[in-house]
């Protein structure tokens, strides 16, 4: 068992029990894959696959709020004090966009694909936090029928051993990292509704190489006619059977005025480019209040050496299956 591995176990048994919360549907009682868990302040958490996650006021002694919200149930707000052992959330029945075809299509199909872009130079790469999700737009150039099969997630890795970083065969770091894919209408140039209520995820390591392929075929996402958003947002890291670990999600630093609190940064690195003609990568911080999409350009707080470089745009690739005319 690797350093990593040792080091993230040794802080999950630091945990007390009762500090672990369990968010439930409120009908079927089942737990909230990966509900999102706001402090209030710009941090939070998520959390896992079974709706559990991990608080405790000696690890975030400032924070005396929750805020808990979910696609598809209304957001629920408590307290820290007496954090109970289950949380329930209310089913909100919401319609998706109407350009969303959930129809099964039978016919004839050609391949089409969008290469994504690749750098492995550190220092064209964006710096996964879980305080922010970064979306990246396609346009809907001409008409035949379109759905998603694939998206190609180009990924930075780093060598073990940073003298040896331009060696092609230089032994990777590893790592065992969980991401959320969602899709988003176009709502005026900036991402609009989630396009499916079904959550996608998946774990990255560094035997993917410089690319990781997800075959979304399955989830039969068409695309709209005002093109879509696909966007990533780091979870966290997991456990060796891939199980979403506790992790704390930022640093304290004490400075002359205080405590800052820096996010924390999860490989793999995610490679920028200022191949792309347009700026076509949006960016939000998953846990303000106001949760709004900014284009990324010059003048948002997010990764300023990237814009000074003039690397402004996540470069994603994408499969679809191209139908032709009945």
């Amino acid at each position: 068992m690797t350093n990593h591995y040792i080091g993230i176990l040794l802080f999950v048994f630091s945990w007390n029990s009762y500090a672990q919360t369990t968010v439930k549907d409120s009908l079927t009682q089942e737990g909230v894959s990966f509900a999102t868990i706001s402090f209030g302040n710009g941090h939070g958490i998520f959390a896992d696959d079974e709706g559990l996650f991990v608080f405790t006021e000696k690890l975030y002694p400032d924070v005396d709020s929750l805020f808990i919200s979910a696609l598809g149930y209304e957001d629920f707000n408590i307290a820290t004090a007496n954090l109970p052992e289950t949380i329930h959330l209310k089913q909100k029945i919401d319609e998706l966009d109407e350009v969303v075809l959930t129809a099964k299509i039978d016919r004839k199909f050609k391949e089409e694909k969008m290469k994504p872009y690749l750098d492995d130079d550190y220092y064209k790469c964006w710096l996964p936090t879980i305080e922010s999700e970064i979306a990246v737009y396609f346009p809907n150039a001409d008409e035949p029928l379109k759905k998603i099969s694939k998206v190609h997630f180009p990924i930075t890795l780093e060598s073990s051993d940073w003298d040896k970083r331009n060696r092609s065969n230089a032994e990777k770091r590893e790592f065992s990292t969980l991401f959320k894919v969602k899709f988003y209408s176009n709502n005026n140039g900036f991402p609009g509704k989630e396009l499916t209520y079904e959550t996608i995820v998946f774990i990255a390591t560094e035997n993917d190489g410089d690319v990781h392929n997800l075959d979304v075929s399955s989830y039969d996402i068409f695309v709209p006619k005002t093109g879509f958003f696909v966007s990533l947002q780091v979870m966290g890291y997991t456990d060796e059977k891939g199980k979403l670990l506790p992790n704390k999600k930022y640093k304290e630093v004490k400075t002359g005025t205080g405590i800052v609190k820096i996010p924390t940064n999860f490989r793999p690195l995610l490679p920028f480019t200022d191949k792309i003609p347009e700026n076509n990568t949006f960016i939000k911080s998953v846990f303000t209040n106001n949760n709004q999409w900014l284009l990324f350009e010059k003048g948002t707080t997010f990764q300023p050496s990237l814009l000074k470089s003039g690397l402004t745009n996540y470069g994603v690739g994408v499969t679809y299956n191209v139908y032709k005319d009945e």
